[in-house]
């Protein structure tokens, strides 16, 4: 498998891509070609395009959760799409892949919208729409894990905006991530880990029949995270002795100094390209 960061909060120094408060990442494996996440604008296309990646052949397109950071680039996909079809350069008609509850509006007062853009009934024209909570198989080697069960005391503790229909806070209940059958055992790749990171790995470790790790990459959102979290997290990264991480886009400084007490912190930026 090889995986390419398309959007990042940084970029590879002298590399020179766009960088953003976002994620997005397309991926290769088994012949396949899946772009995880958008981002939050148009850059996932012109970084791709810079870095000599094709994005007109997609077989599926996969949506961690929610979030602008993560899902706004749809729409500059979508004209992208409708731009070579006018200049006569086909394109694939990807599936999308995601939690049902992806495409339900999320705002939050003094922020606004913060949820997807488009609806699903949009999204259906331009896309195949497999929407689903259960574990979808991308590839022999490769799954979408559908809904993470939260099991721990120490991880999905906030609260983010409402969801459409609702009165109650979002716990972000569509969260997910992929995980991947290497030979050296899993790679987790997370959007923003809003199910808490430790609890998606455990979930992999189920879905996949692995209990060996190894690597993640990705957001685990910890962002000034309560001592409770990060406490929580560094001792379960120390039990389950991984030896890397790729942690970036919602993980702050602090959470990585912590963190490289107990795993190899590996840097991550925009241009970026890992192979398992």
């Amino acid at each position: 498998m090889k995986a390419h960061i398309l959007v990042d909060n940084n970029t590879l120094i002298d590399q020179y891509y766009l960088a953003e408060p976002g994620f997005s990442v397309l991926i290769e494996v088994d012949e396949h070609r899946i772009l995880f996440d958008t981002g939050y604008s148009d850059i996932f296309i012109r970084n791709g395009l810079k870095m000599g990646l094709d994005l007109t052949h997609l077989d599926y397109l996969v949506l961690s959760h929610s979030h602008l950071d993560h899902t706004w680039g749809l729409e500059p996909l979508i004209r992208y799409y409708s731009e070579l079809k006018i200049a006569g350069i086909p394109h694939s008609k990807p599936a999308l892949v995601a939690h049902s509850q992806t495409f339900i509006s999320v705002t939050e007062d003094g922020f606004g919208e913060f949820g997807s853009l488009m609806s699903k009934e949009k999204l259906a024209k331009h896309f195949q729409l497999e929407l689903t909570d259960q574990p979808r198989w991308l590839s022999d080697r490769l799954v979408f894990l559908g809904q993470i069960p939260r099991e721990n005391n120490f991880e999905s503790m906030i609260l983010f905006g409402k969801k459409d229909g609702s009165d109650e806070g979002d716990w972000v209940i569509e969260d997910s991530a992929l995980a991947y059958k290497s030979g050296d055992g899993l790679v987790i790749i997370t959007g923003c880990s809003h199910a808490g990171i430790c609890n998606i790995i455990e979930y992999a470790k189920a879905v996949c029949s692995e209990d060996r790790i190894n690597d993640v990459v990705g957001g685990l959102h910890l962002q000034n995270p309560v001592e409770k979290q990060l406490q929580g997290t560094l001792n379960y990264f120390k039990k389950l002795g991984l030896k890397r991480i790729h942690a970036c886009h919602c993980t702050d400084l602090q959470s990585k100094i912590a963190l490289s007490e107990v795993v190899e912190i590996k840097e991550v930026g925009v241009g970026l390209s890992l192979t398992y």
